[in-house]
């Protein structure tokens, strides 16, 4: 049954509040998403959050949220516009919040065979890349993202939103470099990595599948000892002055050489 919730110093609206903090996050499993369009999205792939809190909003997609919380006998609670801006941080608040468990795929448990792309990012820093680099690997129907060494909180508010919901569709797992390299050496995978160094341009090699594609640190690339392990070294022309592309960037392209490669297969 939905309940209602309007003062700010309710016990409920502090602890989802402080999911906003890594260290909460992590003590509790649990993240918050905001917004009809990524809950949508979410619900649209079987997973619904354990608490809905709303505003009173009439939008047919919020209605169909909260029939399916209510279906599924989980917590909904409507509140004020103020209390949805408290918990998450913005002025203007979107009509409706989850709080969702973590969605952490340990690398024992990921089935290699499920796609042909999949992307690996090495220390990224950027909220913004790691909901693109999300995205993209959506696009192209990569299998997922793994995260390796000490990368941005995939489930930060920042990463959340800018996934778009892609959160939900791609499977996230972390890991250390040698951890990864030990599972991706016990079966079939191309590592695949981009590098100024390299002498091979991206569209010569003929990329085996399933294909990792390992995205390096916006500042720093990939570590030499890292690039050393690549399978497929390659680089993409730079024809201007700048000597690079964005990390999320370079993935998208990476990843639709990638996925037009197995599509001229067909």
């Amino acid at each position: 049954m939905a309940r209602e919730i309007t003062g700010f110093s309710n016990p409920l609206v502090k602890r989802v509040r402080s999911l906003r903090e890594k260290k909460f996050r992590k003590a509790e499993g649990l993240f918050l998403a905001e917004g009809l369009r990524i809950l949508t999205e979410a619900r649209e792939e079987g997973v619904l959050p354990e608490m809905l809190f709303h505003a009173g909003s009439t939008h047919p997609l919020a209605a169909e949220l909260i029939a399916a919380m209510e279906a599924s006998g989980g917590d909904v609670i409507e509140t004020t516009p103020d209390i949805l801006s408290k918990i998450s941080g913005k002025d203007n608040a979107q009509a409706v919040v989850g709080v969702y468990r973590d969605r952490l795929t340990p690398l024992a448990k990921l089935d290699r065979s499920k796609a042909d792309i999949w992307i690996v990012a090495q220390s990224l820093r950027d909220p913004g890349n790691l909901g693109t680099i999300l995205r993209t690997g959506d696009a192209v129907g990569a299998g997922g993202l793994i995260l390796i060494d000490d990368c941005v909180d995939p489930f930060s508010v920042e990463s959340v939103r800018a996934s778009m919901g892609a959160l939900f569709t791609q499977s996230i797992t972390q890991a250390r470099w040698g951890e990864f390299m030990h599972w991706l050496r016990q079966g079939p995978g191309e590592l695949i990595g981009t590098s100024l160094k390299a002498t091979q341009d991206y569209q010569e090699p003929r990329y085996a599948s399933p294909s990792f594609l390992l995205v390096g640190n916006e500042a720093q690339g990939l570590p030499e000892a890292y690039e050393a392990e690549c399978d497929q070294l390659v680089k993409m022309p730079m024809l201007g002055k700048a000597d690079s592309l964005n990390a999320a960037v370079a993935c998208a392209v990476m990843a639709y050489e990638l996925l037009n490669q197995r599509r001229a297969k067909r």
